[in-house]
């Protein structure tokens, strides 16, 4: 497993990094989350992220209770917060009093006194961005937290952002979530160059596009038995990535994968990881050989004609 520096902090994270949406808490049953979680660690996956909301708290819960034995020190943990905890209208957002409050139950499910990495899951447009970024600094000062990052903010709005941090002293935006891989590259534009040049690394969730570049499934026929696909609970967002032009590009990238003598799965992720502005690809894993075959897509380099070739099948 290989290390990427997250931003400007000091974390070093690795290259796959174990997710929970969808996953853990419930779509996945307890004794196989852990042994997802346990093949993790084994594989040198020292990064985890959740976020209160995944199943409600319930996989905070359970990778508090998966890592409570491991020394704190031995892995890189991070969650977030903003959307909906219930129905009440009350409990979601980035308010001063939300980031107070969900930080301190996320703390509690996860069995730890501080998050290594607290995340705004999206932009709150009801709440004043001096207002969430004063109030994630004291999270940090407090130890609560030791950085903060963002997913799928605007190119705008992750700049109001750095220019009031910059002028009021606030702590700084290290990482940015957005989704990214082979089939969905809009972060490359925009939000990749501006947070370059500011310090703030990239986490990319669903870089094998909820799973449609394993290459499982195929155009045509039914999703094969226990895939995501076919999962009431995992499966119910999978949406256009299941559609037929989709699956048949997976199809003509597969014999590439196939002359590398790698899994489609791992094409997909070192290419992501091709990209330097990328800390770490987030994987999503229900069996213990799913993360085994994932974990060692790190460090495996594509090189320049393979690059080239993948683009032209994707059609760049």
């Amino acid at each position: 497993m290989r290390y990427r520096r997250l931003g400007d902090s000091d974390l070093r994270v690795s290259e796959i990094s174990l997710g929970s949406w969808l996953t853990y808490g419930g779509g996945v049953d307890d004794e196989a989350a852990r042994a997802c979680v346990d093949a993790a660690l084994a594989a040198g996956i020292n990064f985890i992220d959740t976020a209160n909301v995944y199943a409600l708290g319930a996989a905070e819960e359970l990778l508090g209770d998966a890592l409570k034995s491991r020394p704190r020190d031995s892995y890189v943990l991070a969650t977030k917060l903003y959307f909906p905890m219930d129905d009440s209208g009350g409990n979601q957002g980035l308010s001063r009093a939300q980031v107070e409050k969900q930080i301190d139950d996320s703390l509690r499910r996860l069995r730890t006194d501080h998050v290594d990495l607290y995340q705004c899951h999206r932009y709150d447009r009801s709440t004043p961005l001096e207002e969430t970024m004063s109030a994630l600094n004291d999270v940090v000062r407090a130890g609560k937290a030791r950085y903060i990052g963002f997913s799928e903010w605007s190119p705008q709005q992750i700049q109001a952002a750095l220019d009031l941090s910059r002028e009021r002293g606030y702590e700084k935006f290290v990482s940015s979530q957005p989704q990214y891989s082979m089939l969905h590259r809009d972060p490359e534009r925009e939000v990749f160059p501006l947070c370059t040049a500011n310090g703030i690394s990239q986490i990319v969730w669903s870089p094998l596009a909820q799973g449609a570049l394993s290459g499982k499934y195929r155009p045509g026929a039914p999703p094969p038995e226990g895939s995501r696909a076919t999962s009431r609970r995992m499966g119910r967002l999978m949406g256009g990535w299941l559609e037929q032009d989709v699956l048949e590009t997976v199809q003509r990238l597969l014999p590439v994968a196939e002359r590398l003598g790698i899994a489609m799965a791992q094409l997909a992720l070192a290419w992501v990881l091709r990209a330097d502005e990328v800390a770490s690809a987030i994987i999503g894993a229900s069996r213990p050989e799913q993360v085994r075959e994932n974990a060692a897509a790190s460090g495996i380099e594509l090189e320049g004609e393979t690059l080239a070739e993948i683009d032209s099948i994707l059609g760049r």
